[in-house]
């Protein structure tokens, strides 16, 4: 039975939402969870280049990211770039953190960072943020975590910090856009 038609959990969107931050992605489908999860949740995706891939609209449409209207995203040359233009507090977040990102206290409009896939980020920016750079636990003894799946905990632990989920309310999905012809 298709469920297309069925109600949505849904939540108010936070009038300050965080910020996520990726300095220079390098994996495009890592990226278009992350982008997904932001239009979900409904906030900004900044990317700091360089990239591993292209975010143009024909990239976009040939790597089938149909939601990718709704991300609102921002590119950036460096992160020196985006703090002037965004000014906000910096948490980062890296597999070699000292303390866990649930002991983190979060705060509206926070800018949560991470790192490439291939090798986190930077150690200087790291020793820089040591007071605001932390990690998401393991039990095993996996190097560390996809980026997709630890920004979507983060970004769920943060929303639920903020009081995003407290007033939930069940809507009816969309209706599909209209087709020509």
């Amino acid at each position: 039975m298709a469920k297309d038609h069925l109600p949505r959990l849904r939540a108010a969107p936070l009038p300050t939402p965080p910020r996520v931050v990726l300095l220079e992605p390098e994996i495009p489908q890592n990226t278009g969870n992350i982008g997904r999860m932001a239009a979900a949740l409904q906030c900004p995706l900044h990317l700091i280049e360089p990239l591993g891939f292209r975010v143009d609209e024909k990239a976009v449409r040939r790597a089938g990211l149909d939601y990718w209207h709704l991300v609102e995203m921002h590119l950036h040359p460096n992160l020196a770039a985006f703090e002037r233009e965004h000014p906000s507090r910096l948490m980062l977040f890296s597999a070699v953190g000292k303390r866990s990102c649930f002991e983190a206290a979060f705060r509206p409009g926070d800018a949560l960072v991470f790192g490439r896939e291939s090798v986190g980020l930077p150690l200087p920016l790291l020793e820089a943020h040591q007071e605001t750079t932390y990690a998401l636990p393991t039990i095993g003894g996996v190097r560390s975590l996809n980026l997709a799946n630890t920004v979507a905990v983060v970004l769920y632990e943060v929303y639920r910090q903020l009081g995003a989920f407290e007033h939930l309310h069940q809507e009816a999905p969309s209706p599909p856009p209209a087709t020509e012809g």
